[in-house]
Order: structure tokens, then C-alpha cells, then sequence
């Protein structure tokens, strides 16, 4: 894994992601992390990328930070229009379909409607990561139905920024 830059761990679901993994996949992963690769985790990838609880199996890129969903969830919201906020005050519509909240680890490059963190960076070890827990590269089909002030190709250039950011271990602009 060592000759790629980026390993790109995207949505669905992180339960069976993570129990897809098997011990030695983990730790592969993890040390190659560690040694170097850079890591972007988008929704399901965030959450494989923190810690989960056992008989569960996850990266634990965040030195134990396990992240909950956001707060949408627990108002029976599986999936939705949300606007994130970028510092200097900018918002964004997002797409987000049962998203963690990134709070715990790492710095804060864009936050949820309630303040919690929407997006974060970070390293592990000599690893740059880079989680998120909106789907900015949400094609128009997942968009049906719902509505956006924020144009999908808005949308996708800040996909591209977090990928290439990760790609690039550029920091972004933080709170």
C-alpha cells in the first residue's frame, strides 16, 4: 500500500465495512497510516476511521475517539439537505445520510447546523486524515427530491478540495 498517497474509504455501511476488515487488513491499514498514507474518510469511512466498540472492528486513526452520529439521527432523520459552515461564515448545502459528528479528534474545518464538527483533519503517525461526515460528492440522482441552495457543482469543487487536501496533506482553513 506504501507506492499509493491516498486511500479514499467512502460511505455506506460502517458497521459492515469495518466487519468486512479482517485483524490483519487492520493492521495493515493502520501501520501503513501511520507510516505515511494519507487517509480520506467520507460519512461510513469517518466512522470506520475512529474506534468502535467491540465485537465491532474498526481503523482507530483517532486514538480512540469513537464518533456518534449527527444529530439528525436521533431526531429519526436518515438523510437530508444540511448547511455546514466553512470558516469566514460561508455555508454550503450538504447532502448527509446518517453522518457522524466528528467531535474529539482532530481540527475543525467545517461545522453541522448545531455547532458539532462536520468535517475534520488530522494526523496518525506520519498519516495526514482527513474525515467527513457529508457526502460533498453527492451525484444529482441522490439529490432528487430535496433542495439545495447550493448548486452540486459548488458542491463538488469542495469535494475536490477535501480530496485533494488529502491527497496533498494540505491543511485547510479551521476554526
Amino acid at each position: 500500500m506504501r507506492r499509493y498517497r491516498l486511500l479514499i474509504v467512502p460511505g455506506g455501511n460502517f458497521v459492515e465495512i469495518g466487519n468486512g476488515l479482517s485483524s490483519g487488513t487492520i493492521a495493515n491499514i493502520r501501520n501503513t497510516v501511520r507510516t505515511g498514507l494519507n487517509y480520506l474518510g467520507i460519512c461510513a469511512g469517518a466512522f470506520v476511521a475512529g474506534r468502535f466498540p467491540k465485537p465491532y472492528k474498526s481503523l482507530d486513526l483517532t486514538s480512540g475517539v469513537q464518533f456518534r452520529f449527527y444529530a439528525a439521527e436521533g431526531q429519526g432523520i436518515r438523510k437530508t439537505v444540511v448547511a455546514i459552515t466553512v470558516p469566514g461564515g460561508s455555508t454550503l448545502d450538504q447532502y448527509w445520510e446518517d453522518g457522524p459528528q466528528l467531535t474529539g479528534w482532530g481540527a475543525t474545518l467545517a461545522k453541522y447546523p448545531d455547532g458539532t464538527p462536520a468535517v475534520v483533519e488530522g494526523t496518525f503517525g506520519a498519516g495526514w486524515v482527513l474525515l467527513t461526515g457529508i457526502h460533498p460528492e453527492a451525484p444529482d440522482s441522490w439529490r432528487r427530491g430535496m433542495t439545495f441552495s447550493t448548486p452540486s457543482s459548488t458542491d463538488h469543487a469542495f469535494a475536490a478540495t477535501l480530496i485533494r487536501a488529502a491527497l496533498d496533506r494540505t491543511s485547510l482553513p479551521r476554526f
